[in-house]
């Protein structure tokens, strides 16, 4: 389920104000004599001034470290920044990084970034990635005094960073279960450098696979949108390696994973192998719920493009189903032609023939079902009217082991979607824009319902319908008193903390569709769909 964790992003104020040029120029007008002579004492003062600041710039990394002259590059600015083009400040914080050196961007909100370049090599067993830097290359980088503990002539710490590369920083609980990675700049000889066992020459990335992976929702917005969005500018050309790695999301996403990189993934905890490489970027990048910012993207790419690469992914699968069912119906349709080859069993072939072309004509419509909390209890008549209002209806099960391929491919040719509240709702990334998503909204879910699923959903181009329903629909309406701010005032409760939400609301709450209501929605969704057809058959060449 998706853990319903509300939060603001807090903007950080302007530590600096940076005074015109035309106040400085006045200093240097030398138009008369008098005025030159009048203002060199504080002409004299002013570049004493500027050559002491300069002085303390460049002898401050000596006792303030090395990430001092990055800090002032970094660290100030409000949370979401960016410039009068549309560049995400944050996004580019460290798109510039020097060879021998790692910079990490923790100002964001969701998660960090480290960027590393230069002598790069992974070390599994102690959970680290060395940066290494030839004591010849170094000479002139400065360490701070915790470096400098015990460190000799063959070998030197410069810089330590450690970071946690998952998507949900700002939740304590769920980040003091993700593996800590060690990020060790250091100055050595080269001879006393640990040899390469493999020896890359693209990028990497590292993330972790823990967390919530195992809920559909959290697998695609903490990790592979995140992945998407922190890789695809890479053309392929890019190494996944995988902290907390599970051989079954290998396999689960495998086909998204082989349109973003080349190469297999590593799992870093079981590979002893020393990896090298000469640029790795730490951690993902994260945008918003479901969601890719163009603006914070190379080529303006949005979450419509990270769909367009879904259905590259799951099209050479889907055409392989296809051919196979092709394939069965053809095996039956000759086994029946065996068994009678009487001409009475041709008018019914063609009647058959006819009712499968009346049924392509239909607009589809797919109920993503649920069991067990969250159920519509009167499903089977939801069905049937839908089916009256001249709906071709399926009724979809998603299970945790059943093929995305699949379940890609039926959602990507219906027309609508049906479902309650919940982490399958994320499937509606899998249907086309301008299809219609109604998510049915149980008490004490607005909040969330609108924010994982409607937004997004809008953001895809979908025609969002959201159906919230009223204390009478929800099993929780025979638990409590009519007047019980359960069901009067769900938001009182909600606001108490995710264990009552989860408690009440998510875990204890079943749903029965005043079917009369939902009508109204149905035949909106209906209508816009035959007029979204036929449209579609205008605007088709002759």
């Amino acid at each position: 389920m998706v853990h319903h964790h509300r939060y603001h992003q807090f903007r950080k104020p302007t530590d600096y104000i940076i005074k015109d040029e035309e106040s400085l120029n006045h200093l240097m007008d030398c138009s008369s004599s008098v005025y030159c002579k009048r203002t060199r004492p504080k002409l004299l003062s002013f570049l004493f001034l500027i050559t002491f600041l300069s002085c303390c710039y460049v002898f401050a990394p000596f006792f303030l470290g090395p990430s001092f002259s990055l800090s002032l590059l970094y660290s100030y600015g409000p949370e979401n920044d960016s410039n009068q083009d549309g560049v995400d400040v944050k996004a580019s914080a460290c798109s510039s990084v020097s060879t021998g050196t790692i910079c990490c961007d923790r100002s964001g909100y969701r998660s960090d970034i480290c960027v590393m370049k230069g002598d790069i090599r992974t070390h599994s067993s102690s959970s680290s990635i060395f940066l290494y830097n030839s004591i010849s290359h170094v000479d002139n980088v400065s360490r701070t005094d915790e470096a400098r503990k015990g460190e000799n002539e063959a070998e030197q710490v410069l810089q330590h960073e450690k970071i946690k590369p998952y998507t949900r920083k700002w939740e304590t609980s769920v980040m003091d279960t993700i593996d800590e990675l060690n990020l060790v700049a250091k100055k050595v000889n080269s001879g006393n450098v640990q040899g390469c066992d493999v020896q890359h020459d693209v990028p990497a990335v590292f993330f972790s696979n823990g967390g919530y992976t195992g809920n559909v929702y959290h697998e695609f917005n903490d990790g592979i949108i995140p992945l998407y969005i922190t890789s695809q500018h890479f053309n392929k050309k890019v190494v996944f390696v995988i902290l907390e790695y599970h051989s079954w999301w290998i396999t689960k996403y495998g086909d998204i994973l082989s349109h973003l990189s080349e190469f297999p993934p590593i799992d870093f905890s079981e590979d002893n192998r020393t990896h090298c490489f000469s640029e790795a970027i730490v951690g993902l990048k994260i945008h918003d719920e479901l969601a890719v910012d163009s603006s914070s993207m190379e080529g303006s790419k949005n979450i419509v493009d990270f769909r367009n690469l879904l259905d590259k992914a799951y099209s050479p699968r889907i055409k392989g189903l296809i051919k196979d069912e092709e394939r069965e119906a053809q095996e039956k349709l000759r086994q029946q032609r065996q068994i009678s080859l009487s001409p009475s069993s041709e008018p019914g072939s063609k009647a058959s023939q006819r009712l499968h072309e009346i049924a392509r004509t239909k607009p589809k419509l797919v109920i993503v079902s649920r069991s067990g909390s969250r159920a519509i209890t009167n499903e089977n008549l939801l069905v049937k009217m839908a089916e009256e209002i001249g709906f071709k209806v399926k009724v979809l099960k998603p299970k945790q082991t059943t093929e995305l391929a699949k379940i890609y491919r039926v959602l990507n040719e219906s027309d609508v979607m049906i479902g309650v509240h919940g982490a399958a709702m994320t499937h509606f990334m899998f249907m086309k824009p301008r299809s219609v998503f109604i998510q049915v909204v149980p008490l004490g879910t607005n909040w969330a319902a609108d924010t994982y699923y409607g937004e997004p959903a809008r953001k895809l181009g979908l025609k969002y319908i959201s159906y919230e329903i009223h204390p009478k629909e929800s099993s929780l309406y025979g638990k409590y008193d009519k007047n019980d701010p359960i069901l009067r005032d769900p938001d009182s409760i909600t606001e108490k903390g995710w264990e009552y939400t989860k408690k009440i609301y998510l875990d204890s709450q079943n749903v029965k569709l005043d079917l009369r209501r939902f009508r109204k929605r149905l035949h909106r969704a209906y209508e816009y769909t035959v007029l979204r057809s036929n449209l579609n058959l205008q605007h088709q060449p002759q």
